[in-house]
């Protein structure tokens, strides 16, 4: 289960936050890197410990997807649209169950942070058309102004990655530099050292990023967890509108999702992962001891 965030992560308008919320490791995953941050010698070993026995599971998500499903994705967006549509419909009621205490607690003064959940992501896909020349960004060929760029990317990416409801990879979508990091990445994987600087200068930026943003978001979701409710379920409505508009951010821009080239099957498909994933984790859920006998 370790890895499926990471190919959640790993596609635009898909959050590996929420996966990680809905599999039930999310504020796990915050204990650890608020700890490795901020903690004491031993929260730093576990979080580390947490975090290494997480990043292998990543590591093997990530590359899976970048050697298999960066293709696909390419080939058949939108059947991919589809299945992504599925996948974050399917997970709005899950999290919405899993959280209706505190979402009920006070739900008329709370429930317009699903209205700015919304128009944040709707206002960040919004400004795909505007990026220009952002998309130009080439890890083989990088200025100085670049690399800079590239490390702002990263800290506000995964910003989006830890927070549930909103892709990290929407945001380096947005930013023009989601593509030339993919093909950034598999170039890595076939040896070719080129990119090695681009690359470490956006994960700089993503150590930099967990490191300002993980207490901020960690004590948000304890002391907040109402209104913080109400945001993730608006973001991720607001990114079933980041999908349908997916294509038209690709390398080679395509029409936006739309009735003709929904696919149905993508969409059942999508809905019966996350319902899989639901069932792995319930299976994986040890379930109260057994009373013992007198």
């Amino acid at each position: 289960l370790d890895g499926v965030p990471a190919l959640a992560d790993s596609v635009p308008g898909v959050s590996g936050g929420t996966i990680a919320f809905i599999l039930g490791f999310c504020e796990r995953f915050l204990d650890a890197l608020h700890g490795l941050f901020r903690g004491t010698g031993a929260e730093r070993k576990a979080g580390l410990l947490y975090l290494l026995k997480l990043g292998l599971g990543w590591d093997a998500g990530m590359a899976a997807c970048v050697v298999l499903l960066s293709g696909l994705f390419a080939r058949n967006i939108y059947f991919m649209s589809s299945l992504f549509l599925g996948l974050t419909a399917c997970s709005i009621p899950f999290v919405a169950l899993s959280e209706r205490k505190a979402l009920l607690a006070r739900p008329a003064r709370h429930g317009w942070f699903l209205l700015l959940g919304v128009a944040i992501v709707v206002g960040l896909t919004l400004l795909r058309s505007g990026t220009g020349t952002l998309g130009s960004v080439s890890y083989t060929q990088l200025s100085l102004p670049q690399f800079g760029y590239l490390f702002l990317s990263g800290a506000v990416a995964i910003t989006a990655m830890v927070l549930p409801g909103i892709s990290g990879s929407s945001i380096l979508l947005i930013a023009g530099v989601y593509l030339p990091t993919i093909q950034a990445v598999h170039r890595f994987l076939r040896l070719q050292f080129d990119v090695v600087p681009g690359l470490c200068a956006l994960g700089l930026g993503v150590l930099a990023g967990v490191g300002l943003s993980i207490h901020a978001i960690r004590a948000a979701l304890r002391k907040y967890r109402s209104q913080m409710d109400w945001l993730i379920l608006g973001l991720m409505a607001g990114s079933l509108y980041a999908i349908v508009m997916g294509p038209a951010g690709l390398d080679a821009p395509q029409p936006p999702v739309s009735l003709q080239s929904f696919d149905w099957l993508g969409f059942i498909l999508g809905i019966c992962l996350l319902l899989g994933l639901e069932a792995l984790r319930r299976a994986q859920t040890p379930g109260p001891a057994a009373p013992k006998e007198s």
